[in-house]
């Protein structure tokens, strides 16, 4: 790595910002100018549901302290982590916040969070994966390559 680049991938935001912020915005919506996403009897069941699934994004915490490397994209990585969730998905923490986002526009049963979704992912997408990917290509080499081979960048 160049002595003159930081170490660190160079996102464009912390992740949970990119999904809070406009979450946020959608729940103020609802609460201006209600919109119902589902039938009133199954909102909160569903939102349920995928709030218990957005809880891989914590596996994928739990995976990188095991590894003693910060899943703050601001520090560098020291490890590789291949274990836990990682071996289905290179993105259990932005695939987790995905079904958490989900999960509350169902359970609070608005459309309005869902106009922003494909913005935010678009973002995640370009501003944090492909960043991260490409600080990881050179900061592992092969072995992140191989990887990338193997497991999914989403599911």
């Amino acid at each position: 790595m160049d002595t003159n680049t930081r170490d660190i991938p160079g996102v464009v935001a912390p992740p949970p910002l990119l999904y809070a912020l406009p979450l946020a915005v959608g729940l103020y919506a609802q609460h201006v100018r209600p919109q119902a996403l589902l039938p009133a009897e199954i909102g909160r069941p569903v939102g349920m549901a995928l709030v218990v699934l957005g809880l891989i994004g914590m596996a994928g915490v739990v995976a990188f302290r095991r590894a003693r490397t910060s899943p703050n994209p601001w520090r560098p990585t020291t490890a590789l982590v291949l274990t836990g969730p990682y071996r289905w998905t290179r993105n259990p923490m932005y695939v987790g916040m995905t079904l958490l986002y989900l999960g509350a526009t169902a359970w609070v049963n608005t459309v309005w969070p869902l106009i922003p979704l494909p913005v935010i992912l678009l973002v995640m997408q370009r501003g944090v994966i492909a960043r991260e990917e490409a600080y990881l290509e050179t900061r592992f080499g092969n072995e992140y390559r191989k990887y990338k081979e193997h497991v999914r960048r989403w599911l």
